[in-house]
């Protein structure tokens, strides 16, 4: 049961609230952490106090709201768990493949090409590989994907054996019984996911310092490790979406930490996301702005997503696009917002009135 259904038991009210801040200790070394400050009481407040930072490092101001939920926001009482499939009639996200290998399966460029020059054979089952780090930031790497490789043709590929061999002796060596049992088929991975199609790519970590998480379409030829979550018959309507300041700021709002890092996820962060419900003049309009940002994208093709996406970095026009692509997926809510504590707060009544008859 959801918790926008489920009565607060012991009426628990929160009175005054500090969103993110970052808070330097006088130690040595000058740690930072970033915190939040929540004061509550059994009773409800008279004049719940909310108080944000324009960034973690900025002077705090009082914003005036009616309630303080779970989330920080002026919105309803909700909690979101785990949804094992999304709110909408949207693609799911899976996550990569993850090799559990000791990397003897993983190259980088010069690696590779060693590699292959000694066992020319293997080429054949080097497959391009992608995880989060390497789709930031523009790293070759490789994978030695040998799941549909014949016995037969494995067997005359000595330095493959011996990396399987080396996988198999890792497997057997771990604490983890499942990991054990994987043993018995060295050349597969512990979970594979090999679309036969184009998808987009969601790291399942990112800076905080960046207002959008860089996704992106990525072909069928590339196998994208468990470092990121991929959404598999997705459209340029769907990367718009979710490439969008509205489902930013949902993300910035729900999404689980590591450090200060956002810690993208299915269950939670995707699957309870309200979709919108646009016009077929509204989703052309958001395919076409989606298009924009890719294009801008496009027109840097040396720099990483990790240079475009620094907001000391970022070209003009690559913010233009973002700027247009949230306008359009603005008008699809049919609300202009002003900022992201407004967006999250209109989305969490929007996800209480799609749970509230299918929790």
């Amino acid at each position: 049961m959801d918790f926008a259904t489920r009565p607060n038991k012991y009426n628990v009210k929160i009175h005054f609230a500090h969103r993110t801040f970052r808070w330097s200790s006088q130690a040595r070394g000058k740690a930072a952490v970033h915190c939040v400050i929540i004061g509550f009481g059994l009773e409800g407040p008279q004049n719940p106090e909310l108080y944000d930072y324009l960034t973690p490092e900025s002077p705090a101001h009082k914003e005036s709201v009616k309630r303080i939920n779970p989330y920080l926001v002026d919105a309803p009482d909700v909690l979101l768990f785990n949804r094992n499939k999304p709110l909408g009639d949207v693609p799911s996200i899976k996550i990569g493949n993850k090799p559990i290998d000791d990397g003897n399966y993983l190259f980088y460029q010069k690696e590779m090409e060693d590699f292959v020059k000694k066992e020319p054979a293997a080429s054949k089952w080097m497959r391009p590989w992608l995880g989060a780090e390497e789709f930031i930031n523009r790293i070759p790497k490789f994978v030695l994907w040998l799941g549909d490789c014949p016995p037969e043709e494995l067997r005359q590929m000595p330095l493959v054996m011996q990396r399987v061999e080396a996988v198999k002796a890792y497997r057997s060596s771990r604490d983890s019984i499942p990991t054990v049992k994987l043993a018995a088929t060295p050349t597969r991975f512990h979970v594979e996911n090999i679309p036969n199609s184009d998808v987009i790519l969601i790291p399942r970590h990112s800076s905080i310092s960046r207002q959008y998480i860089p996704m992106g379409f990525v072909t069928k030829d590339f196998l994208i490790g468990d470092s990121c979550l991929v959404a598999i018959n997705a459209t340029p309507y769907h990367f718009g979406i979710m490439e969008s300041g509205m489902h930013m700021a949902w993300v910035r709002y729900v999404c689980g930490r590591l450090k200060s890092d956002y810690r993208y996820s299915a269950g939670v962060v995707y699957n309870n996301f309200p979709w919108p419900s646009p016009t077929e003049k509204q989703k052309s309009a958001i395919e076409r702005a989606a298009q924009g940002v890719l294009d801008a994208r496009a027109l840097y093709p040396k720099s990483s997503l990790a240079d475009l996406y620094d907001p000391l970095t970022m070209p003009k026009e690559l913010v233009k696009a973002h700027q247009d692509l949230d306008a359009e997926v603005e008008k699809a809510y049919g609300k202009r917002f002003s900022s992201d504590a407004d967006r999250v707060a209109f989305l969490f009544g929007e996800y209480q009135r799609l749970t509230s008859s299918n929790p």
